[in-house]
């Protein structure tokens, strides 16, 4: 099983009423969340661990997780509110306004992490979850505790506007970073981490850091996967775009529902991995991202719709 480890919300997007009042709609959502979601719709064993709220968006959240096919065990019911993250479109581009003071996310300690079985073969972290506190430093936590026997993925989904410590997150970044097999990243969040310069020259510096596979996303260009001993491309198929919304959290999914039909998604197979393997992989990642953005929101493909 792919365990999904970071944070589960609700998007509030913006509607129009018939009057033509401005408005917002609840949908599950969340960067770890949505991939969850994806892994489960593309066949994949999947399964989520985060705190998710006893409240009604809560219950939102967990009945997506159990109609994609996510197993939710590792998931604890809290008596905590949901995050809530407001988005805006301008262009068709996402940005959020997040509310997640005393939630169920952002709460979550050391001590709530759970045993996991042995049918747990990777782990995927990324998004707000490893921004804030205490929350960020329990995802840290377990990314350390399995890293040794488990292959880990990472995706920050870089949202500056939530960052509030930018030392203190740099730090956990780069620590996630040398604990992972995999990162993926925007060409934007690639960047943020790395500073200027070509991308497969930040790429192949970022592997220097521990990583045996960077995959870089660039929007309608493709994506590229960069190991020590090659890199390949993908380019993004053409479709007419809704929206942006759970499109690199689909990528990630179909990156990783592909290692794992091909039994690459192991410590040792990814660090020796075949350029084929790896383009199949982000082939997989970049058709079911393309369905993803051309339709409204965070609504992944089922395997029997790529």
């Amino acid at each position: 099983m792919i365990l999904c480890c970071g944070e589960a919300l609700i998007d509030m997007l913006p509607r129009e009423t018939k009057n033509g009042e401005d408005a917002f709609a609840p949908y599950p959502g969340g960067a770890v969340f949505n991939t969850a979601i994806a892994l489960g719709r593309l066949g994949a064993p999947s399964g989520f661990f985060c705190g998710l709220s006893a409240d009604l968006f809560g219950d939102m959240l967990r009945d997506a997780l159990s109609e994609s096919k996510v197993h939710t065990g590792y998931a604890p019911v809290v008596q905590r509110p949901c995050t809530l993250a407001f988005v805006k479109l301008v262009d068709g581009q996402a940005t959020y306004a997040f509310y997640d003071e005393g939630t169920a996310l952002r709460m979550m300690t050391a001590a709530d992490l759970p045993k996991l079985d042995d049918d747990t073969s990777a782990l995927f972290f990324g998004g707000i979850s490893l921004v804030g506190e205490p929350c960020g430093s329990a995802f840290q936590a377990l990314a350390e505790r399995e890293a040794g026997r488990r292959a880990i993925m990472i995706d920050p989904n870089i949202r500056t506007s939530f960052i509030t410590d930018e030392t203190a997150y740099r730090a956990r970044i780069e620590r996630m970073v040398a604990l992972a097999d995999i990162v993926k990243v925007s060409d934007e969040d690639l960047h943020w981490i790395m500073g200027e310069g070509e991308t497969s020259a930040l790429a192949r510096a970022m592997l220097q850091k521990g990583p045996k596979i960077v995959c870089i996303t660039e929007g309608a260009k493709g994506a590229h996967g960069v190991t020590a001993g090659g890199e390949v491309f993908v380019p993004a198929r053409k479709v007419e775009v809704a929206d942006t919304v759970g499109a690199g959290d689909t990528f990630n999914a179909g990156v990783l529902a592909a290692l794992d039909g091909a039994g690459a998604l192991t410590k040792d197979a990814l660090a020796d991995l075949d350029d084929r393997v790896l383009t199949d992989a982000l082939s997989l990642g970049v058709k079911a991202a393309a369905v993803t953005v051309s339709r409204a929101g965070a609504n992944p493909p089922w395997a029997s719709e790529l």
